[in-house]
């Protein structure tokens, strides 16, 4: 009798693993994706605060104390931002970062601010299937990054 027992158990437990291997997936996945947009996240205000202090640095207009941002410095901070050099040179910092998606703004006075729009997408695409429940999940959403300081 404890034989007959002790096998249906064994079945009890793969069914109960059948049941809640995909909640467990489900969570690690979204575990998963939160931390690559916390990632994303700090790698797009990292690089917004060093475009924000290169302008700064170089939007004074000799010693006039008047900010001039012209379209060369403007080119080279949004290159800066997206490829980590003036130049423009190599791959982006972050994947579909473009420089049409940065402002830089003269805010008067001797302040500068940089406004980034990164679009993300996370790794499993852009939409999750609704699965016949309703109507599908758009995934994808747009970070906002921006930074002002004073020209030095």
């Amino acid at each position: 009798m404890k034989l007959a027992n002790h096998k249906r158990q064994r079945g009890l437990a793969m069914v109960e693993f059948t049941i809640v291997l995909p909640v467990l997936l489900l969570l690690m996945l979204g575990v998963t994706e939160v931390g690559r947009a916390l990632i994303r996240y700090n790698a797009l205000t990292k690089t917004v605060h060093d475009g924000a202090r290169f302008a700064a640095a170089y939007a004074l207009l000799g010693t006039t104390g008047a900010v001039n941002i012209d379209a060369a410095l403007r080119t080279e901070i949004r290159n800066l931002i997206v490829y980590g050099n003036k130049a423009g040179t190599g791959s982006p910092v972050l994947g579909g970062l473009q420089p049409s998606q940065i402002q830089v703004v003269d805010l008067g006075g001797d302040q500068i601010r940089v406004d980034v729009s990164y679009p993300y997408q996370p790794l499993f695409g852009a939409v999750l299937p609704d699965f016949g429940l309703g109507s599908s999940i758009n995934t994808t959403f747009t970070m906002q990054a921006s930074v002002s300081m004073r020209a030095l």
